[in-house]
């Protein structure tokens, strides 16, 4: 079983300061992103600032586990992004990510072996450390897509 530092490194990675599987993380992909571009609607595909929010809804959702609080987040909600419609609203919906991915992964640092092995919430949500990786995963993937939307966002210039 990985270790409480060890998960909170791969996560602080993909979100934060890491090169390693992506050669990039969330911060450096969304900071030369300004907020039309954030918003830029590309086919059927969601935008940069709606998969943002997406994300940001999970990591804050069980962050507020982390903290004590309880499990509000319902999937059906995850992409009911408030609208951007200025520099400001993406500056903040971008540093809320962020800011949010610091205390998570601090949050995460401070856990027990025995509270990783501990159960999340409820049976049926497996142990924290289940979570966590599936947050981890779950994040990658839609980071390949911010990626690929980001490429096709730029050639539209």
């Amino acid at each position: 079983m990985e270790s409480s530092k060890q998960l909170a490194s791969r996560f602080r990675e993909l979100f934060l300061n890491g090169t390693w599987i992506a050669n990039t993380n969330y911060q450096e992909l969304l900071s030369d992103i300004n907020w039309k571009q954030a918003t830029q609607k590309i086919t059927s595909l969601n935008t940069i600032a709606k998969l943002t929010f997406h994300i940001n809804y999970y990591v804050a959702g069980v962050l507020k586990v982390f903290e004590g609080g309880s499990l509000d987040i319902k999937d059906k909600y995850s992409f009911d992004a408030p609208e951007v419609k200025s520099k400001n609203d993406w500056d903040t919906l971008r540093i809320e990510l962020l800011t949010n991915a610091e205390a998570f992964a601090k949050q995460i640092e401070s856990m027990s072996e025995e509270q990783l092995e501990s159960t999340f919430v409820d049976e049926n949500y497996g142990s924290y450390q289940r979570n966590i990786e599936g947050l981890i995963e779950h994040s990658y993937y839609h980071f390949g897509q911010l990626s690929l939307i980001k490429k096709m966002v730029n050639e539209i210039k």
